[in-house]
């Protein structure tokens, strides 16, 4: 199994040898690590370098902080076109939703559009997949901008969307994620139905904590056998074909 979206610079590096070892002793092949900034994607950068098998790294500018100034957006694509072989992915990008009126309040709006499409421009043109945080209202306005820049491989990770934008993702051939929420919102339950599944990835976005049966614990790659577990459940297939499948897909995104 690969986690298909983790922030992997926020463990505890003291202990991230340690932690590897037992998820890959426990089946966890890889992580897709993430990053939320320029010293978070530095950081994630200096990761993957030192764990080169394991971990699958994308950075970028997390939406839901205030936006980069312009020395650290030109320092971060200077970085991604550098680092582009070190790379499998380009994330996490998208636009805010939570923190939305705040952000908007101190920074307004285009800022904020204006850094994603920067990044939409950088990705196309070094030919690596996009990871998304577009949720609610902001899939939509996400969606037109990866048309608009005509992006052809994108992750939406723990989507939450209209039925209707639910399928114009699907339509253009992107990739959709779910968390360990799968195990115990409807919501999400409702929405694998709707996936098909070559392209159904799953993540823990660890360290995010999740709640129910997962209450109380520090989140890892190892709840995603309990999300093929209830994957198996949802769509009446064995475990073992929703592994080979979910890795496929998630190999054949970021490589």
């Amino acid at each position: 199994m690969i986690d298909a979206h983790l922030h992997l610079d926020q463990y505890d590096l003291n202990k991230l040898e340690f932690h590897i070892d037992m998820w890959q002793s426990h089946g966890i092949e890889g992580v897709v690590a993430v990053a939320t900034n320029l010293q978070s994607s530095y950081k994630t950068l200096e990761i993957k370098l030192k764990y080169p098998t394991f971990v699958r790294a994308a950075i970028g500018h997390h939406p839901e902080a205030p936006p980069s100034t312009s020395k650290d957006l030109a320092e971060l694509l200077n970085l991604i076109k550098k680092e582009k072989n070190h790379l499998s992915g380009i994330g996490e990008i998208g636009l805010p939703t939570y923190q939305k009126g705040s952000l908007y309040e101190v920074y307004g709006e285009e800022p904020f559009c204006e850094q994603l499409e920067a990044f939409l421009e950088i990705a196309k043109s070094v030919d690596l997949p996009v990871a998304l945080h577009a949720v609610h209202n902001e899939s939509k306005r996400v969606l037109l901008l990866l048309k608009k820049h005509k992006i052809k491989q994108a992750h939406f990770h723990w989507l939450k969307a209209s039925n209707q934008i639910v399928q114009d993702i699907i339509s253009c051939g992107y990739y959709v994620s779910v968390t360990p929420e799968v195990c115990y919102r409807e919501r999400d339950q409702r929405l694998v139905k709707m996936i098909p599944i070559d392209q159904l990835l799953i993540e823990t976005d660890g360290p995010w904590k999740h709640g129910d049966l997962f209450q109380h614990q520090d989140t890892t790659p190892l709840f995603l056998k309990d999300i093929v577990d209830s994957l198996s459940n949802i769509l009446s297939i064995s475990t073992v074909n929703i592994n080979e499948i979910l890795l496929a897909n998630t190999k054949r995104l970021y490589k």
